[in-house]
């Protein structure tokens, strides 16, 4: 019979866009469940406070300039990762933007930027960490997507909407493809938490988001990381290709 173990001693968790926000969140989470952790994000401001902190709770915690959507950038992280740490447990995927304009205004440039940083990153990601993963015949690799990808979404961000629905399919296509291989590939689909993205958001519609959600608030601090643990963890074996919805019942609605 399983148990349920949050214990990642000995393993390695590679976050992108764990600089701040949700993947700071989850960084913390796997260092604290005893994880070597690397962390990437675009921006050495942002990534070297947050290396900062982790290191100043006692984690073990790397830092890696990358962007997500350039191929040679998404190359040099994941061999340097291996390089410094020797292997990668678990990929989780959570660097993404995103741009707000009316569909029949949205510059085609802004449109390209967000597709290529969510869905193409993620899909390089996996792509690269994936082969490494397949050598070993072990992994587990956790998309972050979104509740706006299960639905039309928010108004005014169509590319971030179809991005989102995209990794959620993304999710489904590669666990099939290495569901018997080693690697178990999921998917959690937050909905409106605090973060550098939202909060403009929060503060503009907080009160109509809380009335239309059916546990009545936005998400909390320390409400995601333990939900991409157990999907990472071996109390969660059996399950790939899911997507959850972390966000209060408002999918459910």
């Amino acid at each position: 019979m399983g148990t349920v173990s949050f214990d990642f001693t000995g393993e390695v968790a590679l976050i992108t866009g764990g600089s701040r926000g949700l993947g700071l969140e989850i960084a913390q989470g796997f260092g604290s469940a005893g994880a070597t952790v690397v962390i990437t994000a675009r921006r050495e401001q942002w990534l070297s406070e947050a290396e900062k902190t982790l290191k100043e709770q006692g984690m073990t915690v790397h830092a890696m300039l990358c962007d997500v959507a350039d191929a040679a950038s998404v190359e040099r992280t994941v061999q340097q990762t291996l390089q410094t740490c020797g292997k990668i447990d678990v990929l989780v995927n959570n660097a993404g933007l995103t741009w707000g304009a009316p569909a029949e205004t949205m510059p085609l440039e802004r449109w390209h930027q967000v597709i290529e940083a969510n869905i193409t990153g993620t899909f390089l990601m996996s792509q690269v960490v994936g082969r490494h993963m397949l050598e070993r015949q072990k992994g587990a690799i956790i998309n972050v997507a979104s509740i706006a990808g299960m639905s039309g979404g928010q108004l005014n961000t169509v590319g971030y909407n179809s991005s989102k629905a995209a990794i959620i399919n993304l999710t489904r296509s590669l666990a099939v493809e290495w569901s018997g291989r080693g690697i178990r590939v999921n998917a959690i689909a937050p909905g409106m938490f605090p973060t550098r993205m939202t909060e403009a958001i929060i503060a503009r519609a907080e009160a109509i988001y809380n009335a239309t959600t059916p546990m009545g608030r936005i998400g909390k601090p320390g409400e995601i990381a333990p939900v991409v643990l157990f999907l990472a963890s071996e109390g969660a074996s059996y399950i790939t290709g899911q997507t959850i919805a972390i966000d209060g019942g408002r999918s459910a609605a």
